[in-house]
């Protein structure tokens, strides 16, 4: 298959395509715990994490960059501490501020979700405006910042309510970046993406992309 006829000529093959290779070589890639550690050291190195108050994480699922081993850390941090996680029924993304790694239990999509009698107290629920700075998963990035998830738009939904002006930061692998993917009109860019050689500027919500 030619991914360049593929992209123009039928939009959806190209994305099956890229998402299907994106998932390949990150299952495939080597030494994960390792670089996943580095990856996230240069995320905690980044000038918006030292202004930020309010922080999302991801927790690692699967063959994703790996945040579980750095989470303690950051929770050293003084910072308010988020994590999404998956309300089924809905297909929606809720907001936890999480203090401990106890709070942590495996749930939907074998994820490690808040525990059930936490996730609505009060003062466990943030909304997406709150948050300073945002990290984000992906099956697959571009050098424009564009993002292809795991097709069911739960970050999609979740970033279009976040400020304009906290930065959102995918981490990748190097094998999931893409010269270009399709983007529909709601996909959300990123203002940065980290691999563990690569620091790409992204376009975000306006503007050009560029890597550094």
């Amino acid at each position: 298959m030619d991914p360049e006829k593929t992209q123009m000529t039928d939009p959806q093959t190209m994305k099956t395509f890229i998402r299907d290779l994106a998932r390949k070589n990150r299952i495939a890639q080597k030494n994960k715990d390792e670089i996943s550690r580095v990856i996230c050291a240069k995320f905690l190195a980044l000038p918006a994490y030292a202004a930020a108050r309010t922080v999302m994480w991801y927790v690692d699922a699967g063959s994703e960059v790996r945040t579980r081993h750095t989470l303690p850390e950051a929770l050293r941090h003084g910072k308010r501490l988020v994590v999404p996680w998956c309300v089924v029924e809905s297909n929606q993304l809720e907001l936890f501020h999480l203090e401990s790694m106890e709070e942590l239990v495996e749930g939907a999509y074998k994820i490690l979700e808040p525990r059930v009698e936490l996730r609505q107290l009060p003062h466990k629920q943030v909304r997406p405006d709150e948050l300073d700075l945002v990290m984000v998963p992906g099956t697959a990035f571009d050098v424009r910042g564009g993002r292809m998830g795991q097709g069911k738009g739960y970050y999609d939904r979740l970033l279009a309510s976040a400020r304009r002006d906290a930065p959102l930061v995918g981490l990748a692998f190097d094998c999931q970046i893409f010269e270009r993917i399709p983007v529909a009109e709601h996909d959300v860019f990123m203002d940065l993406v980290l691999t563990e050689s690569r620091t790409i500027t992204g376009q975000g919500r306006g503007g050009q992309g560029a890597e550094a």
